[in-house]
């Protein structure tokens, strides 16, 4: 046990030397930290990040504009923390962009701001507005075209993002360790089954059988999570097999085969915990790959559904401004993309060093 807690240690101290892999961490654990937390840090907590102001789309980053809340016409509940920790917290009132106001007497009387230089006059009693009616929003990555604040959106979306990853981690290291490790294990028959699957998996292109799988299951949140967890298997079960074959034949699991334990039991209490360091390693690369392909399936418009934000579809609803008066609508969710993606290939790298000890000891 003090070994096995040494070579932690010694592993944890080669990682933390790697610039690279620290900086992956920080980033990670920072999008980790901005997932939770999203609705409590976004300007725009509303559920989705999905407040509509169609008068104020595809406005620059930076873009400020006053607004007067208006009381909807419905009785909004009051949202605890939980529920806005979850899902955010409904707006209460109805955000009117105007160019300027008055008061006057119980009214407040605006210019309501339609597009450049039109604007239309309106009046609203006090007991329509908010206790406090006026406002003041700035936009700092600026808004799409129906008017929703892209930095909200963003911030959301890392949710989406991470989450696809983690569970597609999860579906993968699942079906790969105990594929991979059956057949390693126990070969022979068993293994030229199990090889013959994973070989067919294999031939079939990554998208395609994404794709395939998508439109058996549908288009949706969790649908997306299955699918790409089912395809991002083979790896794992692939590495894993090589790994037990070459575990199998040491000393350690000979003394178990003596003291008649099972050959389950063999793998989960002692090969496994032998083969975590490739595992880990194949596991942030999956998180990065898993990252793109959401995001590639939702620009295609067969992953996560409006309003959801996904980074994905927050592109292919804005990669029209790229050419045009706004390129950062799209680019923003593009570079968070490549932010994140890189701090898994980056933390990647650094686990494959750290944990391979050779010559290092």
């Amino acid at each position: 046990m003090s070994g096995n807690s040494s070579f932690q240690a010694a592993a944890w101290r080669r990682l933390k030397k790697n610039k690279g892999a620290v900086f992956g961490l920080i980033v990670i654990a920072l999008a980790v930290l901005v997932s939770v937390f999203a609705y409590f840090l976004a300007p725009d907590s509303s559920p989705y990040a999905n407040r509509i102001i169609l008068e104020t789309g595809g406005e620059k980053p930076g873009y400020t504009r006053q607004f007067i809340k208006v009381k909807k016409e419905k009785n909004v509940p009051h949202t605890g923390f939980i529920q806005q920790l979850v899902s955010g917290k409904e707006d209460k009132y109805y955000y009117v962009p105007v160019n300027s106001y008055t008061n006057e007497g119980d009214s407040i009387i605006a210019q309501k701001y339609m597009d450049e230089d039109l604007s239309e006059r309106q009046a609203w009693h006090r007991n329509q507005l908010a206790p406090n009616p006026v406002v003041q929003l700035s936009y700092r990555l600026g808004t799409d075209k129906y008017g929703r604040d892209i930095l909200s959106r963003i911030i959301v979306g890392t949710r989406v993002s991470l989450s696809v990853g983690l569970i597609t981690v999860i579906i993968s290291l699942s079906i790969g360790l105990v594929l991979g490790s059956l057949a390693g294990y126990y070969r022979g028959r068993t293994d030229e089954v199990i090889m013959w699957f994973i070989n067919v998996i294999w031939s079939i292109p990554t998208l395609l059988l994404v794709f395939a799988i998508t439109l058996a299951l549908g288009k949706g949140f969790w649908q997306v999570f299955i699918a790409v967890g089912l395809t991002m298997w083979v790896n794992v079960a692939r590495l894993v097999r090589g790994q037990v074959l070459a575990e199998r034949e040491k000393e350690y699991v000979e003394a178990t085969r003596a003291l008649g334990y099972s050959g389950v039991r063999t793998i989960i209490r002692h090969i496994w915990p032998n083969i975590m360091g490739p595992v880990m390693v194949i596991a942030a690369s999956n998180f990065a790959s898993a990252i793109v392909i959401e995001a590639g399936l939702s620009f295609l418009g067969v992953g996560v559904q409006p309003p959801m934000p996904s980074w994905g579809l927050m592109i292919k609803e804005n990669y029209n401004f790229i050419i045009t008066q706004n390129p950062m609508l799209a680019l923003a969710p593009g570079f968070a993309i490549m932010l994140l993606v890189l701090a898994f290939n980056l933390l990647g790298n650094g686990l494959r060093d750290a944990l391979n000890v050779r010559g290092k000891l």
